[in-house]
């Protein structure tokens, strides 16, 4: 009777290990399961989605296509009529179309320079956390370098010397917001290269490019991320100083154009454009800015199993 009890026990107990590790979750399966458990967080990753649906269908034609057409009478004020809900600018143009293409602007800065700074911040990074010494001491000089020059001024400069235009500031943006990926991923590679994985893949004869390529950058993935999310909202009030300065982007409608246009508007009480502008931009900034703090410590190795 003791022997069946203490079986029975035995085979609860068994049962009891093989459910819990079934229920366990990879990192990012928990990230997810922690992430979408935070309602705003999850309402600000609906809204970042929506703008950039909104910026597709611009950048596909779809939408807000005649931005220039005339829709009304010069300066037409808001809810008066449903084909410029928004009102108009001086020259009876859509504010409604002008900021649904500037999200195309606004999206497009922030995809385009976070694909050139994140090759060259991981890459950097990387090579300075893994093999020290020299290629360490250049690369942190060479960073730390570039940002004891203020942001503001290198942007600037890069715009005055590659001339105005929407890819002048892809290139200006992505070439100076790379520093901050580089710290980080240098500092997290520093630490998983004495790990037993990285040793074991060593062991097996793997060399420098695929410890680094295969088993490390992997594993340090998630700042990658969250730098994504947070270097868009930096790119897009990048790019609203620099076409609001008139260096950045040009012939075409953005937030930081349409509020350098409303610095004479507001004179004969236009506020519209500018409202319609600033709204846009706080929103997505907003939602980016939380988004990306969810995303941090959902991403937290040392939070996990914690919620």
């Amino acid at each position: 009777m003791l022997e069946q009890t203490a079986a029975e026990n035995m085979e609860a107990k068994l049962n009891d290990e093989i459910n819990t590790i079934g229920k366990s979750r990879s990192l990012w399966a928990d990230a997810w399961h922690r992430l979408v458990q935070d309602k705003i967080a999850v309402s600000c990753l609906i809204i970042v989605g929506l703008y950039a649906l909104v910026a597709l269908l611009s950048g596909l034609g779809l939408i807000a296509a005649d931005w220039s057409q005339e829709v009304g009478p010069s300066y037409a004020p808001p809810f008066e009529n449903w084909d410029y809900i928004l009102g108009t600018d001086l020259f009876g143009r859509s504010v409604l179309t002008k900021v649904i293409h500037g999200t195309q602007v606004a999206m497009s800065v922030g995809l385009v320079s976070s694909l050139i700074a994140i090759p060259i911040g991981v890459a950097l990074g990387a090579l300075a956390g893994y093999f020290g010494g020299w290629v360490d001491e250049v690369i942190v000089w060479f960073y730390t370098t570039v940002s004891s020059i203020p942001g503001i001024m290198l942007l600037m400069s890069i715009a005055f010397i590659l001339g105005k235009g929407i890819t002048t500031v892809y290139i200006a943006l992505g070439l100076t917001s790379w520093v901050g990926l580089c710290r980080l991923i240098r500092g997290e590679v520093m630490k998983h290269k004495n790990r037993e994985y990285v040793q074991a893949a060593s062991a097996i004869g793997a060399g420098h490019p695929r410890k680094l390529i295969k088993h490390i950058i992997p594993n340090v993935t998630h700042i990658v991320i969250i730098f994504t999310s947070l270097q868009f909202q930096v790119a897009i009030k990048s790019e609203v100083i620099l076409s609001y300065l008139g260096i950045g982007v040009s012939g075409q409608p953005s937030w930081g154009t349409m509020i350098d246009d409303a610095k004479l508007e507001l004179a004969r009480e236009v506020w519209w454009q500018l409202a319609g502008a600033t709204v846009a931009m706080f929103v997505v900034v907003l939602a980016f800015n939380i988004l990306g703090d969810a995303l941090r410590d959902a991403l937290d190795p040392k939070l996990k199993g914690k919620s």
